[in-house]
């Protein structure tokens, strides 16, 4: 039977909602009041449950009241979920948490940390609250936002990480002793999202702190991974970071890969990087052609575009909101739809779902209360404004409350066909799944802002714009302000003047002294050559290399655009040709 007749005729089967739970008559869209209301309450009982069973461990287990340890040992939920009590607008909470956080938590501590979620979660959290911390607020030093407690803690967070780099491919490995390093016989082997999901927060940071070596090594990374696609343009699962062979070749849109394209699209948006968004365009006409069938993605082998996995994964629900924001508005819309049917047929999106047989996988039944198709709901509502994605964002709450809510918080649901549970609630439910759902319900809040606000700064290096609008959500929701990059850009402009002034002065001295030692002497003077003189190949190489790339940047806090696209007022990039 031909695979888009099998397509179909799985759909038919998840088309029946699993309930009808907007307010007022049927048919009508959901009040969003009433469910922003409902959200909030969601956010308070779980958070409550786990400030009161769990906290200072990482995450909360629902179902026995206690909590655990599992990305580190950072009090997790509180860092993902400080910038989501801002956008519910609790002040007071938001600055008790920065007080508590730079009490409680240290980085050096002899704990085995995931890098990619370490930067996600914790670097990408600190960072966030740092950038809103004035608008919380929160008494800021002098000289915010290119410093402040939270910014150092931010800083040192990701120092931690930076040795998991020191590889022959500049690819990260995936795991780092927060102590020690890199372990002796840790694994080289790395999924695709692990080594390309850096250039947000990485390059957000050295924007603020002035120190070049984080968005250096996020950049090295992703040129690597650009470098190592296949023929027809596609990447793999996994790869050898110190041989840079790929380990598994299995290309989609899913688990492994997701935040790679995620941020080469938000890494374009966020540093105006006409490069990136070259990346991810190639990259779209690859997926386009080899991936796609009747607005669902599969998995294909990445070198001969064969179909290997004709399933579904939960985690891909990030990919319409990701065509929304380059203005593939229709595109977007139809695959929406197709994950939507899901979510009706299950009341949540299993972890994978095969597509001909329209039903889950085995063993991969659960969903763990994940946020990726509210996310896309929310990106493409602002968008277009269509009550369907209301709809989702009604059902989401119905199932998740009815399912998961449980006396200590929310719990994974371990098999969507019978509702059994599983004993952990995820950081990222108040970090995404909770926050994505408010944003999609209330259309004031300050994150949705069209430019219309804003607040000027002054700092050290001049005035500054910020709270404008336009936020870059991390993958793991935490909202930079693009602004910000621009405020402390001067100190790294300053500290690269004078380290040119001082290489053109060692260079008139040098020319000076060889003219005098020729001039003196009867033959020609020769630099010495020996290994440990500055002028050693070997010294010299080092030298170029430590050498930044100057910058023309312009010192204005609103720099205009350097590439074909313009950023409209909700956030999204539409390309000239659209």
């Amino acid at each position: 039977m031909p695979f888009r007749l099998l397509v179909t005729l799985g759909l038919l089967c998840a088309l029946l909602p699993l309930h009808h739970g907007a307010p007022g008559p049927e048919g009508t869209a959901p009040d969003p009041a009433h469910y922003r209301e409902r959200v909030k309450a969601m956010f308070y009982h779980a958070y409550d449950s786990y400030l009161e069973n769990a906290f200072p461990y990482d995450e909360l287990r629902p179902l026995t009241c206690d909590g655990h340890d599992t990305w580190g040992s950072f009090s997790l939920t509180l860092i993902d979920a400080l910038d989501t009590l801002l956008i519910l607008g609790n002040v007071s909470e938001f600055q008790r948490v920065v007080e508590v956080l730079q009490d409680n938590v240290d980085f050096d501590i002899d704990v085995n940390a995931s890098v990619f979620e370490t930067n996600i979660r914790v670097v990408g959290g600190l960072l966030s609250a740092h950038l809103l911390s004035k608008k919380a607020g929160v008494e800021v030093e002098a000289g915010w936002p290119c410093s402040g407690p939270l910014l150092r803690m931010a800083e040192e967070a990701a120092r931690k990480l930076l040795p998991a780099f020191q590889t022959p491919t500049g690819m990260p490995y995936g795991t780092v002793n927060l102590l020690h390093g890199v372990n002796p016989g840790e694994t080289p082997v790395t999924c695709t999202a692990g080594i390309g999901t850096f250039i947000v927060e990485f390059a957000t940071l050295s924007s603020l702190t002035g120190d070049p070596v984080f968005e250096d090594v996020a950049r090295v990374a992703l040129t690597r991974l650009w470098e190592s696609r296949s023929d027809i343009g596609l990447v793999g699962n996994h790869i050898d970071v110190l041989t840079g062979k790929w380990v598994a070749q299995d290309s989609g849109i899913g688990a492994g890969v997701d935040s790679y394209f995620e941020y080469l699209v938000k890494g374009a948006i966020l540093l105006q990087d006409k490069k990136l968004m070259a990346m991810f365009l190639e990259y779209n006409k690859a997926i386009r052609n080899y991936t796609r069938f009747d607005d669902w993605y599969l998995w294909v082998q990445m070198y001969k575009g064969t179909v290997s996995m004709p399933v579904f994964q939960s985690l891909e629900a990030y990919w319409p909101g990701l065509q929304s924001l380059i203005g593939d508005i229709d595109n977007a819309m139809r695959t929406f739809l197709n994950y939507y049917t899901v979510w009706k047929q299950f009341g949540g999106l299993p972890e994978f779902y095969n597509i001909p047989q329209g039903y889950t996988v085995e063993k991969r039944e659960g969903y763990p209360l994940r946020p990726e198709l509210i996310e896309s709901a929310m990106y493409l509502y602002r968008a277009t404004g269509d009550p369907t994605l209301l709809e989702l964002g009604r059902d989401a709450v119905e199932s998740i409350e009815k399912i998961s809510k449980v006396e200590c918080g929310f719990a994974t649901i371990k098999d969507l066909r019978d509702h059994k549970l599983d004993n952990r609630m995820e950081s990222f439910f108040l970090a995404e799944t909770v926050k994505y759902l408010y944003l999609l319900f209330d259309p004031a809040n300050f994150i949705h802002n069209n430019g219309s606000t804003f607040d000027a700064v002054i700092t050290p290096y001049g005035e500054c714009i910020l709270g404008a609008g336009g936020y870059i959500f991390n993958t793991e929701a935490h909202p930079i302000d693009p602004a910000a990059l621009h405020c402390c850009r001067r100190l790294k402009e300053e500290q690269w003047e004078v380290e040119d002034l001082m290489r053109e002065f060692y260079s008139l001295k040098r020319k000076r002294s060889r003219f005098q030692k020729k001039t003196m002497s009867s033959g020609p003077w020769q630099p010495p050559t020996g290994p440990g003189s500055l002028s050693s190949p070997e010294n010299q190489d080092q030298v170029r290399e430590k050498k930044p790339a100057k910058q023309k940047i312009p010192l204005l806090s609103c720099p205009s655009q350097p590439f074909t696209s313009k950023l409209a007022l909700l956030g999204q990039v539409f390309l000239d040709s659209s």
